[in-house]
């Protein structure tokens, strides 16, 4: 067998990159995809997530975390906790609130008559070919 010492010509082709380019001994290629930290919303929520079992009349069920803590809520603002009632009357409010969209205004005169010039050649475009 060929050595590296026999003085033979290393041949170069597919799977056999020249010597002076491959990697040194004890240096790997490729640490591969390197993780981003994740922020505290995502950790909140793959917590919230976990699975968990709990004894609901008698019989085990899994359930999320996240339900299991609104069940929780729920029954002691009916056993009537003012406080857990307070959260949940302001969770209620805050997902029931209508998103009214958001309105934009035209302070500039320039960008107003650019505008009006924009919708009169959308109409004449729309308009023009009708006729």
């Amino acid at each position: 067998m060929a050595n590296e010492n026999d003085g033979e010509a290393y041949s170069v082709g597919y799977g056999r990159p020249p010597r002076n380019t491959q990697f040194r001994k004890g240096n790997s290629g490729s640490a591969g995809r390197t993780r981003s930290p994740r922020n505290l919303a995502t950790l909140i929520m793959s917590t919230l997530n976990e699975p968990v079992t709990v004894k609901e009349n008698g019989r085990r069920k899994t359930i999320t975390k996240l339900l299991a803590s609104l069940k929780q809520l729920v029954n002691k603002a009916a056993a009537g906790d003012s406080r857990s009632l307070q959260t949940l009357l302001g969770t209620l409010r805050q997902i029931e609130q209508p998103q009214a969209p958001a309105r934009t205004r035209i302070e500039n005169e320039a960008d107003l008559r650019v505008i009006k010039q924009l919708v009169a050649r959308i109409g004449a475009i729309h308009g023009g070919g009708d006729q």
